[in-house]
């Protein structure tokens, strides 16, 4: 054990602080209540704080930070999207994420590896070429590369698929695609939104919301009301139960994603890779376990229960990729919500209810978005209009037919 480590076990009082403060009680009213303690709401808190000199903020999470859909994601970060709107917003993210260890002093472990995104058939590289053209024209690092490319920088994948599958027939290769450890960007905007005088409140429950004369007027919770002019909803899979309480419906509709991650392996993976096709996606964490995912489960169910089905699909899907894996264990499988719109892209901004917004609709893309979200969101609420880049992602658009098609980018998820 280091000695710094057992000297600081030994001490009876520790003298550096905690990651946040733990308040003892909850006060009576906010400028500003965000409900939902994961990524995207500790964001927001902390550029509400350190951006527009909001301090008198309250942060509500009903069990503790980053413990929903930021403690149960893949942690990869991109940008190669499909439409202009997403691929504006999710490369401003990534230039964030870029130097976000620096600005929160805090080691988040970013790590570029390069994303490819396998290709199955004709139909397929078609898609790809698309993207690509579009991720070009807006200054994006992205293109379509052959097998030769994939086999030399991936040699342990199988293009073939053992015959089980379509083979690859090329990729989509994005060089920015990054991972980063999920948890760490929670602990870090937690404190950085602390020290600005943000008060982060766990186990804290919000049982309704008060809306008088079509505005928000406080919040009820299991430790008592609080009054309030403005209420950010920032809940992912639960974004639905808030919608609920001030009567505004959504298009969302809540699946499970199930994801599992490998014993520890020597470092051999350096990429992100992604299968439309297998419907799955794998990287190699620091640690060296190798983190997988699939799509979506099927049916509509408000569960975090992992499932045997799941990794025994999986698990084949992989082997077909990678072949080299058959002894490998699985560590554990989890599971997390996905609050999924029709044309896959985000939910954001104001709504009919006057001071309550929200950031929602995140599908399995949420942790990349997580720095722009909490910044553009941040400004929507402190300006009380929308930001420019989440301007096409209002709630009205499902009114007026202006929808964002991402599936083509979204459709695996990662």
């Amino acid at each position: 054990m280091p000695y710094r480590l057992l000297r600081f076990a030994l001490q009876s009082e520790y003298s550096e602080p905690r990651m946040f403060r733990s308040p003892e009680r909850v006060q009576d009213q906010y400028d500003v209540v965000i409900i939902g303690g994961g990524g995207h709401g500790l964001a927001a808190a902390y550029y509400l704080a350190h951006e527009h000199n909001i301090t008198n903020v309250a942060v509500l999470e009903k069990g503790y930070i980053g413990g929903g859909g930021t403690g149960r994601n893949t942690a990869i970060v991109r940008s190669n999207y499909l439409t202009p709107e997403g691929t504006r917003f999710y490369q401003a993210s990534l230039e964030l994420f870029q130097d976000l260890s620096r600005q929160l002093d805090y080691n988040l472990f970013y790590s570029e590896r390069g994303h490819f995104t396998l290709a199955h058939s004709p139909a397929s590289m078609r898609t790809q070429r698309w993207r690509a053209e579009v991720n070009k024209q807006l200054g994006i690092d992205s293109e379509v590369v052959d097998t030769a490319f994939i086999q030399r920088e991936i040699p342990e994948l199988d293009i073939t698929c053992g015959g089980h599958q379509a083979p690859v027939h090329g990729a989509l290769y994005h060089p920015p695609g990054a991972v980063a450890r999920h948890d760490a960007v929670a602990w870090a905007y937690a404190r950085g939104a602390d020290q600005r005088g943000v008060e982060i409140h766990q186990q804290t429950e919000v049982t309704d919301i008060e809306v008088r004369d079509g505005k928000v007027a406080g919040v009820h919770t299991n430790k008592g009301f609080i009054k309030t002019r403005k209420v950010l909803s920032a809940v992912a899979g639960w974004t639905t139960h808030i919608t609920d309480m001030v009567g505004i419906r959504t298009p969302l509709i809540v699946h499970p994603l199930q994801a599992m991650v490998s014993e520890a392996l020597k470092p051999w993976l350096n990429h992100i890779v992604v299968s439309a096709s297998l419907h799955l996606y794998v990287s190699q964490s620091s640690r060296g376990e190798l983190i997988t995912g699939a799509s979506l489960d099927p049916y509509e169910l408000i569960s975090s229960r992992s499932t045997l089905e799941f990794v025994e699909g999986l698990g084949g899907h992989m082997l077909d990729l990678f072949p080299c894996l058959g002894d490998i264990k699985v560590l554990r499988q989890w599971a997390g919500l996905c609050d999924m719109t029709p044309d896959f892209s985000p939910v954001m901004g104001t709504t009919p209810v006057g001071g309550f917004y929200i950031d929602g609709g995140w599908g399995t893309w949420g942790f990349k978005a997580t720095p722009i979200s909490g910044n553009t969101m941040a400004w929507t609420v402190a300006q009380d209009k929308n930001h420019e880049l989440i301007e096409a992602f209002k709630l009205s658009r499902f009114t007026n037919f202006s929808l964002v098609g991402e599936k083509g980018a979204a459709s695996v998820g990662h």
